[in-house]
């Protein structure tokens, strides 16, 4: 039998008819996130008519992810729009801690601009807001387009308190349920990450938590919701937890180097 183009065309009409994406909103959640930024951040936008712009592009995108009529999600805007002063002072700490603990950065400038770290940051905070105001899926899309931009994946739903500091921010994964207090550092390559990915712990804490003051180096992984690493502890590169560490821990790996000084093999 000869398929035709028709036959074909209504396949891919029966397949599509299964899912109701809207790719449209994608594309409206990236260019709110980067109005965001540029109304929060930019000294060239006005921020009136930033703030103007991002209600209406806010009130579009809530008309296309929420269903409910008696509950519109583009109220929500006036609530998110009180919280973003506190949120600029958040991020202006962020910055500052930053540069105070980074040595290659030659200003407060270099860091808004070029910290991939930052924009994570930055991101994250302003989706975490939008999160506990109950809007369906455009927190989620809003970290998705910092984890485009800075390979930083942090859930919107994780609790990171201020200051904080994501250096090179490549490859660094923060879980929905994870728990962070004040002045942590992390650099890239870290995994906060569950012991175990089933949905039925869906409800449940499943990242680990981390006290204030702490350090975690390079591709360090930890894992886990009863986990613990405990304030003002150290957790050197490559290193592997699923266990709580004390206060004021240096918890590192061994590696093992063999060198062959064999020079006949």
């Amino acid at each position: 039998m000869t398929i035709t183009k028709e036959d074909i065309i209504k396949e891919i009409e029966l397949e599509k008819a299964k899912v109701s994406n809207l790719y449209q909103i994608k594309q409206k959640t990236q260019a709110f996130t980067d109005q965001l930024f540029l109304t929060l951040f930019d000294k060239e936008t006005d921020v009136t008519s930033g703030m103007n712009e991002l209600e209406v592009q806010f009130k579009i995108l809530a008309d296309l992810v929420c269903f409910k009529e008696e509950d519109p999600c583009r109220e929500i805007w006036t609530d998110f729009m009180k919280k973003l002063p506190d949120i600029l002072q958040k991020l202006n700490n962020d910055a500052c801690f930053i540069k105070e603990n980074d040595p290659a950065a030659n200003s407060i400038d270099e860091v808004y601009l070029a910290y991939p770290g930052f924009y994570a940051i930055a991101i994250y905070r302003l989706s975490h807001a939008l999160l506990e105001f109950g809007l369906p899926l455009v927190p989620r899309l809003m970290s998705e387009c910092a984890h485009t931009h800075t390979g930083t994946d942090i859930n919107p739903g994780a609790i990171i308190g201020n200051p904080f500091f994501i250096d090179h921010a490549t490859g660094v994964v923060i879980g929905e349920t994870c728990e962070i207090e004040d002045r942590v550092k992390i650099y890239q390559g870290v995994t906060l990450g569950a012991l175990l990915v089933d949905k039925t712990l869906k409800h449940q804490k499943r990242h680990p938590t981390i006290e204030s003051d702490v350090t975690i180096y390079a591709n360090a992984t930890i894992l886990g919701g009863e986990t613990t690493i405990g304030k003002g502890s150290t957790i050197g590169g490559n290193v592997w937890l699923t266990k709580s560490v004390p206060e004021k821990s240096l918890v590192t790996h061994k590696s093992m180097v063999n060198i062959n000084e064999n020079k006949n093999t």
